[in-house]
């Protein structure tokens, strides 16, 4: 485990992810079998206050003689940045975890105070490596159409047959929690609307201007509120690949939901495949969102794309690393045919080109 290997490497851990993905349970269990350990929960007021501003004395006072402290929540604590640094810098002695849900606040309190002090992760639901090796290769295959409508949460794949309860409250309180309370947002009900929109156009290209006219809201505002979703771990954006050749698009993105089961959520659809017409999007969105966590957890580093022109040929997804390009065509059909621009393939020479369908996507997301 990547925590682990950082055990005794002298800087802060830090774990960031959605709610409810058990960032939490994994960080509590690793600290137990290490020993005895300090669990500070900021969720809890009076933990987040005496955290706040606090000098090296009153940290000392709070944290005894643990050598280890887990500090929970960490975005509920002002000024959580200078409190960690503090930690690392003048009590050296002490082993540091930190979990955030939101990245909202996190992530910018703690970068410049904790630069070269910290190794940072991040958690998302179950991948699908997670769930070949936790329940077998054929029942993962059997519970794929599944997890296209209800998506990897843990205590949605636990409750068999309470998804739709379960990814009801995972939606609402728990999923804009930390938006409204850090993003400054006096609308929800146009975040709701927002959140819609972009469920409906998953897998195709976004406009802010589109947005913003049907909300009836300045674009500035569409950009704010998806920033804060993409903070929150609700969402991510794929940019176009653009080398300015001349019929590339290269000002327009899609939009993904890191969980399938979140996006039918908020549209509250959660048909089965056989009656639905957008399978082809969330098959999409479903291998790109496990792409994502292999390439997190896999620690490889890339940078990922779609690729379209104005004459409409297009790749759904597209990774460079190390000056080199890989293409996939995703299609849920295997007898769907996909094809590769000559244009692209001869202004990027990508070294792997595959068409992914329901039978042969598994090395896409394993090892």
């Amino acid at each position: 485990m990547l925590i682990e290997r950082r055990w005794n490497a002298g800087k802060a851990i830090i774990l960031l992810g959605p709610r409810q993905v058990g960032k939490t349970t994994l960080l509590r269990k690793v600290c137990a079998e290490k020993g005895d350990y300090l669990f500070l929960n900021a969720d809890e007021v009076e933990v987040s206050i005496n955290l706040e501003n606090a000098n090296e004395q009153r940290l000392r006072q709070i944290i005894g003689k643990h050598t280890t402290v887990f500090i929970d929540e960490a975005q509920r604590i002002k000024n959580i940045g200078l409190t960690l640094k503090i930690i690392t810098d003048q009590i050296p002695e002490v082993r540091l975890l930190v979990s955030g849900s939101s990245s909202l606040d996190l992530a910018s309190e703690i970068n410049e105070p904790l630069t070269g002090r910290k190794w940072e992760y991040k958690m998302f639901p179950i991948s699908w490596a997670e769930l070949v090796d936790q329940v077998g290769y054929l029942e993962a295959r059997k519970q794929l159409e599944t997890r296209l409508i209800y998506g990897m949460y843990p205590d949605v794949i636990n409750n068999l047959g309470d998804e739709q309860e379960v990814l009801s409250q995972l939606s609402g309180s728990y999923l804009y929690k930390d938006i409204l309370q850090f993003g400054n947002i006096r609308k929800p009900e146009i975040l709701e609307k927002l959140l819609t929109a972009l469920a409906l156009q998953l897998g195709a290209e976004v406009s802010f201007n589109e947005l913003s006219q049907l909300l009836q809201v300045d674009r500035h505002t569409v950009e704010q509120y998806i920033n804060l979703l993409e903070k929150s771990f609700i969402i991510f954006r794929l940019a176009p690949l653009s080398r300015n050749l001349r019929n590339e698009i290269n000002s327009s993105r899609k939009i993904y939901f890191y969980d399938n089961g979140i996006r039918n959520a908020v549209l509250k659809d959660f048909k089965p495949l056989e009656l639905r017409s957008d399978i082809g999007a969330l098959w999409e969105n479903f291998l790109i969102q496990e792409r994502m966590k292999y390439l997190e957890y896999e620690r490889k580093w890339a940078k990922v794309y779609f690729w379209r022109t104005y004459q409409q040929q297009e790749i759904d997804y597209i990774e460079e690393s190390d000056g080199f390009f890989c293409a996939w065509e995703m299609k849920w059909n295997p007898k769907a045919k996909g094809f590769f621009s000559k244009t692209f393939v001869e202004a990027y020479h990508p070294t792997h080109l595959k068409v992914l369908n329901r039978d042969n996507f598994d090395d896409f997301l394993i090892t």
